[in-house]
């Protein structure tokens, strides 16, 4: 008897831990949510209007956008700048770069910049032209390779491609109509001017 009264607390004891409940440690880091509160469209309330944001100021100040068209001083200036370039002449029947082609380039460069620094709107044209040797569709691809070749040369030198644009005229709009080597040395160029 006394084994089963032993038993008997002993399931007891063990019954009774097994079914404590501990109360719930509340943590001090999460305070507890609150509770959502219904709104309805006359509760909401009102939205604080936008103010546009103020302009920041820059030490740096903007320039003002220059007119599409030239006045007539600034196209004066802009003919007096392009008349100090040089034209690239060419070998007969050659359309690369020669030694004093590309010295007269280098030269043109920085009025070229300057053009189109003091005339960002201002496109320039590299006319392509030839003697009066050979036929007309020849020497107009043969133009056309040598208004390319100072285009690629002047670009290679930083002037920006967008603003470079290439036409040929061949034979058809010489500098000069002797018919000597001289001559027909003149014809065989690159020439830039303003694009229209």
């Amino acid at each position: 008897m006394p084994s089963k009264l032993l038993v008997l607390t002993a399931f007891t004891i063990l019954f009774s831990a097994a079914c404590h409940k501990t109360a719930p440690v509340a943590s001090k880091s999460i305070p507890p949510a609150p509770a959502p509160v219904a709104t309805t469209p006359a509760t909401r309330p009102a939205a604080t209007p936008q103010r546009p944001a103020a302009p920041t100021q820059t030490a740096r100040q903007t320039t003002p956008a220059r007119p599409a068209t030239m006045t007539q001083q600034e196209r004066e200036t802009l003919n007096q700048s392009l008349s100090r370039l040089s034209d690239a002449l060419f070998d007969y029947d050659r359309a690369n770069i020669r030694s004093d082609a590309e010295k007269a380039l280098s030269t043109d460069v920085t009025v070229v910049k300057t053009i189109l620094n003091n005339y960002p709107n201002q496109k320039l044209l590299i006319e392509g032209g030839a003697d009066e040797r050979g036929s007309a569709e020849y020497n107009l691809i043969l133009g056309d390779k040598r208004a390319h070749a100072a285009e690629h040369f002047l670009t290679n030198m930083g002037i920006p491609e967008p603003q470079l644009t290439v036409v040929s005229y061949g034979k058809e709009r010489p500098v000069c109509s002797d018919h000597s080597e001289e001559c027909w040395q003149k014809n065989r160029r690159a020439h830039i001017t303003a694009a229209p």
